[in-house]
């Protein structure tokens, strides 16, 4: 019998290399790696493309409730925009009385909100969803919001508030992250395939609470499900302690523009409640939303 070990050896020398191996991984990993901010700005080459605007609407969404002051390495940082172009961006703002500054931090002022306050009051869906939105939020003692999906977050252009179950105040105007909100599940059901591969292409799956879902294989098969029952049900992925149901809002055409949720106390409102009596309730406000959208 022919020893053939020599040649298995050979044959695995020649073929396995471990570097290469690393080296291989790491260019996988470097290619899942989101894009900053200012990878994106840079990316786009259309002559008409005004790079200083889309710097200074970057660093003006780099603010937070969380980070409501914030140093120009800070901003530089989170945006990956350069401190000079950064200094120059809040320099301006600062000028036309849009931000200001105490120390090194610099921080939003109110005459912002007249950006998008016009749109936001002023578009047919804002304000006659209103009633809508108040009606389901009486009817069921809790809060209700209405949202879009913009980019890869979710923002909401009404709210009817009736209880605060969030550390944070959400209002028209507000955005969250997609992925593991009930809203924003619902929008990303909703996407097809090429538009669900651009979309985790540009996030990083962050957990903010230890049950947030941050594999994007599991997003995946979440959000088909969400598609096949119409809903979804969000437990403390976003905070701790909310619960939160969401439907989707289609126009005339059937194609989803819009999503309702309530959002609970978890230790209040049960999951098969949520089903039982919130679901109905969303499905009708929806129902009658839908005649708002194209």
């Amino acid at each position: 019998m022919q020893n053939t070990s020599y040649h298995v050896t050979e044959i695995f020398t020649e073929t396995y290399h471990p570097t290469i191996a690393l080296e291989e991984k790491h260019d996988a990993c470097e290619a899942k790696k989101p894009l900053t901010i200012a990878q994106e700005i840079d990316a786009l080459t259309d002559p008409s493309f005004m790079t200083s605007l889309a710097r200074g609407l970057a660093v003006i969404k780099a603010f937070s409730e969380q980070r409501r002051a914030m140093t120009i390495a800070q901003i530089s940082h989170k945006t990956g925009i350069p401190r000079a172009a950064v200094r120059r961006c809040l320099y301006t703002l600062k000028q036309l009385g849009y931000a200001d500054s105490e120390a090194n931090n610099f921080f939003l002022k109110p005459k912002l909100l007249t950006l998008g306050y016009s749109y936001l009051s002023s578009t047919p869906l804002t304000i006659a969803a209103q009633p809508c939105l108040n009606h389901v939020s009486m009817s069921l003692g809790e809060s209700c919001s209405l949202a879009v999906l913009e980019h890869h977050e979710v923002l909401y252009i009404s709210r009817s508030q009736n209880s605060r179950v969030m550390s944070i105040a959400l209002n028209a105007g507000s955005r969250l992250p997609a992925y593991c909100t009930s809203l924003g599940r619902v929008l990303l059901a909703a996407l097809s395939r090429h538009e669900l591969d651009n979309y985790f292409s540009k996030i990083s799956l962050r957990p903010l609470t230890e049950h947030t879902v941050v594999s994007e294989q599991k997003i995946r098969e979440i959000l088909t499900e969400t598609a096949d029952q119409g809903y979804a049900i969000v437990e403390e992925e976003l905070e701790i302690g909310l619960r939160s149901i969401a439907v989707p809002v289609r126009g005339a055409s059937g194609a989803i523009s819009a999503a309702l949720n309530v959002g609970a106390q978890a230790s209040r409102v049960s999951r098969e409640q949520m089903e039982n009596e919130f679901l109905p309730a969303l499905l009708n406000g929806a129902s009658e939303l839908a005649i708002l959208l194209p």
